[in-house]
């Protein structure tokens, strides 16, 4: 296939320094370009749907290139997966239109934020789950997510260092869910600013512990003030758990393969 060819991917990001490319070379984007470069026979240079932050996972990530060579599929799929390092993992392979860009086609994002509410830290899942040791109160923290719901400035959950253009997002589902030990929070927007996810969920625990009442998340929203809000949360328990795009582009459906880990916890997938 030569062309413009999307991929889906998952990765661990505890393994790089996040999604773009550093010059040590510690990012997913330069693992992946350079064992591309090598099945393709030329540079490739990747698109990426959602730039993810170091220490951040993703079950369902989406990249588009062009290429000049025609290979089949399986080299895509199988070939690239042998070239590249534990941790990341091609999951499809498809030839797509011209047209097609793995960023600006995005409708919507979707992440999820997998916290362990318990007073011993994880071990089996150390730096795949957040960890709060006191009890957290799950109906504050859906009653103070209300509050973020909508088209809303975000300015007082966006990092100082976003480039956004605009701080206005638009969130369509904030899910509160516990299961067990586990407490699962799924967000869905059209898009995301830079740390608002976690710092997000930095609010919602501030909530959940007491340390806030529900009402203040909507001040601190109509603030536009970083400093009122809560801390960053860690990047520890967060995924970006699909990307949905208009079904006329062709692409494989999003599927969950976190398995035993998430997939009972979560019991849900983004309702895309």
């Amino acid at each position: 296939m030569a062309g413009r060819i999307a991929l889906g991917l998952e990765y661990d990001g505890r393994l790089f320094c996040g999604w773009q490319t550093q010059p040590g070379g510690c990012a997913v984007q330069d693992a992946l370009e350079a064992a591309l470069a090598e099945v393709h026979g030329a540079p490739v240079s990747t698109i990426v749907a959602g730039r993810t932050d170091a220490g951040v996972h993703a079950l369902n990530q989406v990249v588009h290139f062009d290429a000049v060579n025609d290979r089949p599929e399986s080299a895509w799929l199988r070939g690239t997966n042998a070239l590249l390092p534990p941790g990341v993992a091609v999951v499809w392979a498809k030839q797509v239109s011209e047209e097609f860009n793995a960023r600006y086609a995005a409708l919507e994002r979707a992440y999820r934020y997998v916290l362990l509410n318990h007073p011993v830290r994880p071990a089996l899942l150390a730096g795949k789950v957040g960890w709060v040791h006191a009890p957290l109160d799950q109906a504050n923290m859906v009653e103070a997510a209300a509050h973020l719901l909508g088209e809303h400035d975000f300015s007082a959950f966006r990092a100082a260092e976003c480039q956004a253009k605009s701080p206005v997002r638009q969130l369509r589902e904030l899910n509160v869910v516990r299961h067990g030990d586990f407490f699962v929070l799924e967000f869905r927007a059209n898009a995301f600013l830079h740390h608002q996810v976690r710092n997000m969920v930095g609010a919602l625990v501030w909530v959940g512990l007491g340390r806030r009442s529900p009402a203040w998340v909507k001040e601190v929203l109509e603030s536009r003030d970083r400093s009122q809000a809560a801390a960053t949360f860690a990047a520890d328990g967060l995924y970006l758990s699909a990307v949905r795009y208009d079904p006329k582009w062709g692409l494989p459906a999003t599927v969950d393969r976190s398995g035993w880990a998430f997939a009972g916890a979560a019991g849900i997938m983004p309702s895309f």
